[in-house]
């Protein structure tokens, strides 16, 4: 019998963490994985510096998120905060889209294109050059805290910080002009709320690439616990064919696989390269886990050793489960549906946002009016009879050009409309807009005595452009006894 743990002893309800040191993979998809990182990378770190020409007085950035005017500059598209509709046509293409991913190829765009796999990727590189490989790096952690190590760990973390520093002033960049924000940083002038920006970018970066790594992938993203309701068996994961590779054993000298295959061993020489490269840390022959992350590099390491050992390839690789299944069975490979059901779905809900939002910008007005009537008083009665409610119109005039609308209204029964400060009552006021601007004004409805309104009234603002007669109207109600 085991002797019982002691009251005072206490309890560990979770495992420590074990550093996982990853092994450099050779092969097509780690040839993939470092192609996106460096586009992707440049990608993220050139976009501010591109320029776009809008004319005089406009941002020429090509993407700014101009908090200052409140604008969205996305090459020749402008976005204002009305349009926040296009911010979820976008979340919806993004969200559906990660969806079909997952659908076809499990966590491929964890694997390639996430932003911790690809900052992780460019942290784990550097690693390697500067402490060696995974052998290398785990003597030195095990080894003396010597002049060596200092050295190492000490240039190690300074590229580290250098690389955060610019990816949180590469972050910013897309809300400031890039070109006169460095000139600000140059002469030490960055401001207060740009700097903490930098700062947490900076912090961000460096703990999640450098220090959390395969923990965020795991137990801080939410995607692993989601993606098992996307997968189907049509699904493309990175599989160990076990049919083939088990049971496992390493390869002795001088064995044949004919003597190996009549001992009922298979392909499988039980030498972990899988498990020593996978950025997770996981053992891929244990079956399809939340923590892969569909990346590949376990297919690399195995079709490598299966090149050495005069083996074919494809011991691990990306396949479906159904197709698993068959080759268990019949030992022929299976075709793979990309189109069913789910992956059907996906794409028509993704065509149908994407053309809404199409057809969006293409037909964007260049005017939004809204009306806010008054609540105190809700309405007032005037010295003659006459029933008056107040309003405020707010005009965005989207143009480079000043505009002007003429107001009229419809409703009650012989009402007019005054602007304040403007015309007198019975002439339909006139509204002007200044350029890229919101322009605010107070008018008064006022509905003679004796018309036939009473409690709430629907009322409708019809303002006419003048330029060119373009009409817009807004709907709201006026209120009488």
């Amino acid at each position: 019998e085991p002797a019982a743990p002691s009251p005072s002893a206490p309890v560990a309800f979770y495992a420590p963490h074990q550093k996982i040191y990853p092994k450099a993979a050779r092969g097509r998809f780690r040839r993939i994985k470092s192609a996106l990182m460096v586009g992707l990378l440049a990608l993220f770190m050139l976009l501010p510096w591109l320029r776009w020409d809008r004319g005089a007085g406009l941002p020429n950035q090509a993407i700014l998120f101009d908090l200052d005017s409140q604008r969205f500059y996305l090459f020749a598209l402008e976005l204002w905060p009305q349009h926040i509709y296009y911010l979820t046509g976008a979340m919806i293409l993004a969200a559906v889209g990660l969806f079909l991913a997952t659908a076809l190829a499990g966590r491929v765009w964890c694997g390639y294109t996430c932003p911790q796999t690809v900052w992780t990727d460019l942290y784990v590189k550097v690693e390697e050059w500067i402490e060696g490989d995974r052998g290398a790096r785990i003597r030195l952690d095990k080894g003396p805290r010597d002049a060596g190590w200092l050295a190492k760990k000490t240039a190690k973390h300074a590229v580290w910080l250098l690389i955060a520093l610019a990816t949180g002033a590469s972050a910013l960049f897309y809300f400031v002009d890039a070109p006169g924000y460095v000139a600000d940083l140059l002469r030490f002038q960055p401001g207060p709320v740009a700097t903490g920006w930098i700062l947490f970018m900076t912090a961000c970066t460096y703990a999640m690439a450098g220090f959390m790594r395969e923990q965020m992938c795991v137990y801080v993203c939410p995607w692993p616990r989601i993606q098992a309701a996307l997968l189907d068996d049509e699904s493309l994961t990175v599989t160990y064919q076990d049919w083939r590779g088990d049971g496992r054993a390493p390869l002795r000298k001088e064995q044949s696989w004919a003597e190996r295959s009549a001992e009922g061993l298979g392909d499988c020489i039980d030498c972990k390269a899988c498990v020593q490269v996978c950025p997770t840390g996981i053992d891929i022959r244990d079956g399809l886990q939340m923590d892969c992350i569909s990346c590949g590099l376990c297919i690399d390491a195995c079709d490598d050793v299966m090149g050495r050992i005069g083996r074919p390839g494809g011991l691990i690789r990306y396949d479906t489960q159904s197709a698993q299944e068959a080759k268990a069975v019949a030992r022929k490979p299976a075709p793979y549906r990309l189109v069913r059901p789910r992956t059907i779905i996906y794409s028509l809900v993704m065509l149908v946002v994407g053309g809404m939002m199409t057809i969006g910008v293409l037909l964007e007005p260049t005017v939004d009016v809204s009306v806010l009537r008054d609540r105190a008083p809700l309405y007032v009665t005037l010295s003659d009879g006459a029933i008056q409610n107040s309003y405020t119109v707010k005009i965005s005039n989207m143009t480079r050009a000043p505009q002007g609308y003429r107001l009229t209204v419809s409703g009650p029964s012989g009402a007019t409309v005054t602007a304040a400060g403007g015309a007198a009552a019975g002439a339909a006021p006139v509204l002007g807009a200044e350029p890229d601007t919101v322009q605010t004004h107070r008018v008064h409805v006022r509905a003679p005595a004796g018309a036939a309104v009473a409690g709430s009234t629907p009322l409708t603002l019809t303002l006419t452009r003048l330029s060119d007669g373009v009409v817009h109207q807004a709907e709201t109600v006026f209120l009488a006894p």
